[in-house]
């Protein structure tokens, strides 16, 4: 069975505490379309409580089960809710995705004076001050939680790096003392920092406290797999010796996927490498190519759609998406596929062989929200995108077999499934114009002669019948989606 994963939030998502309960209800017809895997939100107590989607880290072990930062229960629900919710997921033959946030941590229970020096936004490895101490909130003692689960108290000798007042400073601690974790990336001149109380991944008591967090976690939830926040920031060091760790314990792999936020797939790939191709990522570069399709109309080139990508560089470690949290509207990183050209993009991610395609919450659950930007409160509505749901159970039922290219045109292009013998009615022909209407000449193997096929999109009324050759002429709209398919496939 093709894989296929499940955003179940949006960065706006209701701060009412409703969300584990949702999924937990919602999960028998995800598994019923074809979905694979549930990826949920953090689930650990963010220093803004129920105000913040969960990446503003708390503490790792309070999962909605102690008053801490002014509320018990996390944005999306209780610890109990939480786990019920894994289970009836589980249950239900998915995989659940936790989201991993170990990049930094804020809110400090305590200040602590620190020894610092102020560096270069810009370039972090330019020092711009003399050594000094600065008053920090370093200290985390967890006063709510009381020494529950884990002892484990952080303070500034935990971090590399601060920001105060607006000014990022390098902690000069005992491990690197002053100077930032060398990474991959190389934008910045370093970017180990992105924000809060960064932590320092060179002290071996904070690897040894996270890998003993990672063991408690999943015997606690259940989690089947992690989606790692921010690794572009983390150390490449880090994470094979965290995965490690959990591998030799539970003895067995967790499905792991890394977010590393650039648009060509040459950091990418470098990162793949140095972790020993432990993580799977988020094929960034493939979602901005489909931003700018859509913003370009026909003047794009869809020949050139993989150009960068890393569904096409190594299609085999590659989460394809259309949008996520980071992406959709008055977020920083907001780069929105424009809703046209939506269907385009997901035909692209779930009808054809390579990467492993994630389906984004509103595109089947919609979304609306109110954020401000300017100063001026701005309403956004992400509506759901009809041909999705039918695109997870084509994807589940009939993309299998040998895979035709027909990417011969600016403007119109295809690709064909010859199906699977032991799989009933598989195979199909997809058609994407991003102009006028069009047609394509395109060829499905001999065995599929005499097959008669229509567009399950509801494009285009006409049935294409296959030659001897297995080949048919097929036809897409101005600006649209059809995906021709056996004509005894109906989806209820």
């Amino acid at each position: 069975m093709n894989k296929t994963l499940f955003q179940f939030f949006h960065w706006y998502y209701s701060p009412e505490g409703d969300l584990w309960n949702h999924a937990k209800d919602m999960a028998p017809g995800l598994a019923a379309l074809g979905v694979t895997d549930v990826w949920l939100p953090p689930a650990y107590k963010s220093a803004d409580g129920v105000h913040e989607p969960g990446y503003a880290v708390y503490d790792l072990y309070d999962l909605g089960e102690f008053n801490q930062k002014g509320t018990v229960r996390t944005r999306y629900g209780t610890k109990a809710e939480y786990i019920e919710c894994i289970r009836v997921i589980k249950e239900q033959g998915m995989g659940v995705i936790a989201d991993i946030v170990l990049n930094h941590k804020m809110g400090g229970d305590e200040k602590e004076k620190v020894p610092v020096q102020n560096v270069n936004d810009d370039n972090r490895l330019e020092v711009i001050s003399e050594q000094h101490t600065v008053e920090a909130h370093t200290k985390f003692t967890f006063p709510g939680r009381k020494g529950k689960y884990s002892k484990f108290k952080w303070d500034w000798h935990c971090f590399t790096g601060i920001c105060e007042d607006g000014t990022i400073s390098a902690i000069i601690n005992e491990y690197g003392h002053g100077s930032w974790e060398p990474l991959l990336e190389q934008e910045n001149g370093n970017f180990d920092y992105l924000m809060g109380d960064d932590i320092e991944f060179r002290n071996p008591l904070v690897r040894e406290e996270l890998k003993q967090w990672g063991v408690w976690y999943v015997e606690t939830t259940g989690v089947t797999g992690f989606r790692l926040d921010a690794v572009k920031h983390i150390s490449p060091a880090f994470f094979p010796e965290w995965l490690d760790h959990l591998r030799n314990h539970f003895k067995h792999d967790f499905f792991t996927i890394g977010e590393y936020w650039r648009d060509h797939s040459g950091p990418l790939l470098d990162y793949q490498e140095a972790t020993g191709h432990r993580i799977q990522l988020f094929d960034v570069p493939l979602h901005f190519n489909f931003y700018r399709a859509s913003l370009e109309g026909r003047d794009y080139d869809m020949r050139s759609i993989f150009d960068n990508s890393l569904v096409r560089d190594n299609p085999f470690e590659a989460i394809t998406f259309v949008d996520n949290h980071d992406t959709q509207p008055l977020q920083s990183l907001e780069s929105t596929v424009d809703y046209w050209f939506k269907p385009h993009a997901y035909a692209i991610i779930m009808l054809r062989e390579a990467g492993t395609p994630c389906v984004f919450y509103p595109a089947v659950f919609e979304a609306k929200y109110t954020d401000h930007r300017n100063g001026e409160e701005i309403y956004i509505e992400l509506n759901k995108i009809p041909v999705v749901e039918p695109m997870i159970k084509m994807r589940r039922d009939l993309c299998y077999g040998i895979q035709g290219e027909y990417f011969d045109d600016p403007n119109i292009v295809g690709w064909t499934k010859q199906g699977e013998d032991d799989k009933l009615y598989s195979g199909l022909a997809v058609l994407l114009s991003n102009a006028d209407d069009g047609d394509k000449w395109m060829g499905m193997g001999r065995k599929n002669a005499g097959r008669q096929l229509y567009d399950i999109c509801g494009g285009r009324p006409e049935l294409v019948t296959l030659d001897e050759n297995g080949e048919g002429r097929f036809f897409v709209n101005a600006g649209s989606v059809s995906v021709w398919v056996d004509n005894r496939y109906h989806i209820d």
